[in-house]
């Protein structure tokens, strides 16, 4: 079996946003690209990526930040909270097929909401040795998409201490104070590179940013998901993990 990617299942927990900062209204598009040492081909359905923009709210369904999970996703940062649904139904049926029973005996579909105080929003800048922060970098700018894009620094710490950071080119001109879907930045990412082990990369770039035609209607989240407890997610979680991890040892 094919190795599953997991690149933001448990993030979309970890950090939100918190405090309006500006009223852009609008739509953002990537682009993904193939650009590590061994090139391989995009699949199409994350090959492009859109993300909705209401003031300080932020909403994508995209694949393409969550590439790689076997379930449907779609994060809202709205203020200080965040909104994340999840349909598990193509997973929780993939695990019926191979005899798997979960813990879990409720809906496929989930729906988990979080919310930060300012302390935890204030943290993500405090370097530490493990776990992770965010490094802003000064006087290093980039034009992406036709905005002036600033660098910072990603610094996530693996179980054996090691750094694996990445760096990522945002605006703080559009969008919240601190961002969930671009990892804890500023505003919104514009350009950033995920490793997938063996040499791929994915780099994403922002290549249009389409002001207007976005209504705060637009920032709805899908109906029809059961509210669940951020400890029988994570509970959940743990459980998806391990099995997978079994199967792919297979």
């Amino acid at each position: 079996m094919k190795k599953i990617i997991f690149l933001a299942a448990f993030a979309c927990l970890s950090i939100g946003s918190i405090f309006a900062q500006n009223n852009f209204r609008g739509t953002i598009v990537y682009t993904a690209t193939s650009t590590g040492e061994t090139s391989f081909q995009v699949p199409d359905q994350i090959s492009k990526a859109e993300v909705k923009v209401y003031d300080s709210k932020v909403l994508t369904s995209s694949p393409l930040f969550f590439g790689g999970n076997p379930f449907t996703i779609s994060v809202l940062v709205d203020g200080n909270e965040q909104f994340t649904c999840m349909d598990l139904s193509q997973l929780m049926m993939f695990f019926s097929q191979k005899d798997i029973e979960l813990d879990y005996t409720g809906s496929s579909k989930i729906l988990v909401s979080h919310k930060l105080t300012k302390d935890e929003i204030d943290s993500l800048t405090i370097p530490v040795t493990e776990g992770y922060y965010v490094e802003y970098v000064s006087g290093e700018t980039k034009t992406i998409a036709g905005k002036t894009a600033k660098k910072a620094v990603l610094h996530a710490f693996d179980e054996n201490g090691d750094d694996n950071a990445t760096t990522v080119w945002y605006t703080d001109e559009i969008g919240p104070e601190v961002n969930l879907i671009f990892n804890g930045v500023k505003g919104v990412a514009l350009e950033y590179s995920i490793n997938l082990g063996e040499g791929r990369q994915l780099t994403l770039s922002a290549s249009e940013i389409k002001s207007g035609k976005v209504k705060e209607v637009d920032m709805l989240l899908p109906s029809g998901y059961e509210t669940i407890s951020e400890k029988d997610f994570t509970s959940l979680f743990e459980q998806i993990q391990e099995e997978l991890k079994y199967l792919q040892d297979e």
